[in-house]
């Protein structure tokens, strides 16, 4: 199996197939989106192939330069369970730069509506290396625990501010402020899910 960049076509035919299914509207961007931050070159569509068949996804939302979001991780409904997930991750860490970090956004299983399944995400993200930031966030009303795979641990405050850059960045300001929350309180109650956007 190998990582490559996916095609147009590709990345159209994994969203219909893997991440419509698997993500919420809150956390689901539109394709027109996902498609025109990578003809920006803001976004890395990685894709895990076997042959041609592609077995799952990591697609990357790009910060500053050596800085990226890990926007989905989805793996082929026949492939669940068969370590394609930490596969792509270790790809992940030789496709990109070395000294990269990538952020990455799992839900909390406090307000989640699988707990146990956020959990066990969150001990899959633990077990291929990612450490935990000392925050967590909320993002069109989802609540996220923050994780990040970089060589060496990172301060919290610089996190944050790259993890605030790659939203605000595409968001206007009115919409950051309105729907996205870096760190969240953690005495909050998380706020109304929408549908994800930029209008």
């Amino acid at each position: 199996m190998e990582l490559k960049l996916a095609s147009p076509e590709q990345v159209a035919m994994v969203y219909e197939r893997d991440l419509r299914p698997a993500f919420p509207p809150s956390e689901l961007k539109p394709l027109a989106n996902i498609q025109a931050m990578c003809r920006e070159g803001c976004y890395h569509p990685w894709c895990l192939f076997d042959g041609e068949e592609i077995a799952g996804e990591c697609f990357l939302w790009l910060g500053h330069p050596g800085w990226a979001l890990l926007d989905y991780l989805c793996v082929a409904e026949g492939r669940r369970n068969s370590g394609a997930g930490a596969l792509m991750l270790g790809f992940l860490r030789r496709a990109e730069p070395e000294d990269a970090v990538i952020l990455v956004e799992s839900e909390a299983p406090a307000h989640a509506p699988d707990p146990a399944m956020a959990e066990r995400r969150l001990g899959f993200y633990a077990r291929n290396g990612l450490r935990t930031a000392g925050y967590d966030t909320d993002v069109f009303g989802a609540h996220y625990k923050i994780l990040y795979l970089s060589a060496e641990p990172l301060p919290d405050e610089r996190l944050m501010e790259e993890n605030r850059f790659i939203y605000q960045n595409r968001f206007p300001k009115e919409k950051y402020d309105r729907y996205v929350r870096i760190p969240r309180d953690p005495a909050a109650e998380p706020t109304c899910q929408v549908s994800w956007n930029e209008g």
